[in-house]
């Protein structure tokens, strides 16, 4: 089979609409907003597409299937070579990242679990405790990268997506100490990706940032149909949070770092 880059963006979207909670990155990034910073692989027509998003300081490349796809994703990783960058980031099921250290260095980040949110009245119903979450806009932006700074040093940050309305942050004495927006949000194609989920070190554990994705939940709501996020399977305390906010594990994948080789 050979290698096709795909351009139809209704095309893309029906064929991610019939999983969409193992492709909410993907449909996100069809908006308008990341659409021209994409570009999409396949090998078949019904078979797993990756894509490679280009901004920031290095690609991204995802590359989702069910476990019954995973051969052909293996397939698509292998025929993509030719057209990976010489570094890029790497979000793939099963063993796809395999294929490439044939010809890559790999940095291994970790393993990640994808969630949804299935019974979104457990958000409804969360408690907000003394904190009163509130939008972030584009002047909040330097109390934001200094709480990242503190509390999630070395996230990935786009700085356009405050401007989608979709960051929502609490306050302590005047100063931001818990935030929660998103790494995509469309309302074409009624997605959203949960992220940047950060609180201050000395508030941690007292509810704040649970408040942060409860009340940002409860606003995605009004605009999508599928709310999801990644979590660090590692990572206990945030995958109690959000299954205590109704969300359920999708699936698992690899983060890695690709370097290739001279």
């Amino acid at each position: 089979m050979i290698l096709r880059s795909l351009h139809d963006r209704s095309a893309l979207a029906t064929r991610f609409g019939r999983d969409p909670a193992m492709h909410l990155m993907e449909l996100g990034d069809l908006d308008d907003l990341l659409w021209p910073h994409t570009s999409w692989y396949t090998m078949s027509q019904d078979g797993p597409v990756a894509l490679l998003y280009a901004v920031g300081s290095m690609p991204t490349l995802l590359g989702f299937a069910r476990p019954g796809q995973d051969s052909a994703l293996e397939e698509l990783a292998e025929a993509m070579l030719p057209v990976l960058p010489r570094r890029f980031l790497a979000h793939l099921t099963g063993s796809a990242g395999k294929v490439l250290e044939s010809a890559y260095d790999v940095r291994p980040h970790g393993t990640l679990l994808r969630m949804v949110l299935t019974e979104p009245g457990r958000a409804e119903r969360y408690p907000v405790g003394p904190w009163r979450p509130a939008p972030l806009s584009r002047d909040d932006l330097p109390e934001l990268l200094d709480l990242f700074e503190k509390a999630y040093p070395g996230n990935w940050f786009d700085h356009r997506m405050l401007d989608t309305g979709q960051y929502i942050g609490v306050r302590q004495a005047g100063q931001l100490i818990a935030v929660a927006g998103v790494h995509v949000h469309s309302a074409v194609y009624r997605v959203a990706a949960i992220g940047n989920v950060a609180t201050h070190p000395r508030v941690r554990g007292q509810g704040a940032g649970g408040a942060c994705v409860a009340a940002l939940c409860r606003q995605l709501g009004a605009s999508v149909d599928h709310i999801g996020l990644n979590v660090r399977a590692d990572n206990a305390t945030a995958i109690g949070l959000y299954h205590r906010l109704g969300f359920t594990e999708v699936t698992r994948f690899t983060e890695a770092a690709f370097t290739a080789r001279p």
